[in-house]
């Protein structure tokens, strides 16, 4: 799936596992120069990350993890902070509407170089129920089963 000129800087690989994604958007991403620099050298954690729309419209990333950057000196970045992220007004409206509704978050899946800027690719998304997660191991499984029995039978 990477495409060319693409070079993905982290991935929360957890979040597909933990929720349904209904529908995806590409952000931009307000960093400081050490960030960027610090991204290139592969320093991000999307573990714990969400984002959240503030009163003003605006939407944040919290708890993007971006280590500081070893060259950087007393102009190092703090790792944690809030981050802004850039997407049209059209999408923040739509956005609101539909965080609004019961269960609806906005969950980071993955950060990437686009062309030399950084794009976060957010996801609408619901939690799932242990019931569900399950299920998806079981057809992972089955798939992975299914797939593995083709290959010897195609030998």
């Amino acid at each position: 799936m990477v495409q060319q000129g693409i070079k993905i800087a982290a991935e929360n690989r957890k979040a597909r596992h933990d929720y349904s994604i209904h529908e995806t958007f590409e952000a931009g991403i307000e960093l400081v120069g050490t960030e960027v620099k610090a991204l290139r050298a592969g320093k991000a954690n999307l573990k714990d990350a969400y984002a959240q729309i503030t009163k003003s419209a605006e939407v944040y990333l919290y708890n993007l993890h971006i280590s500081p950057y070893e060259q950087g000196n007393q102009f190092n970045h703090e790792p944690l902070r809030p981050r802004r992220l850039l997407l049209h007004r059209a999408e923040i409206r739509r956005l609101i509407g539909k965080v609004k509704e019961k269960g609806y978050t906005l969950v980071p899946l993955k950060l990437y170089f686009s062309r030399g800027r950084v794009k976060l690719e957010l996801a609408l998304a619901t939690g799932k129920k242990l019931y569900d997660k399950r299920q998806s191991l079981a057809e992972k499984d089955a798939k992975r089963e299914m797939d593995r029995t083709m290959k010897e039978r195609n030998r």
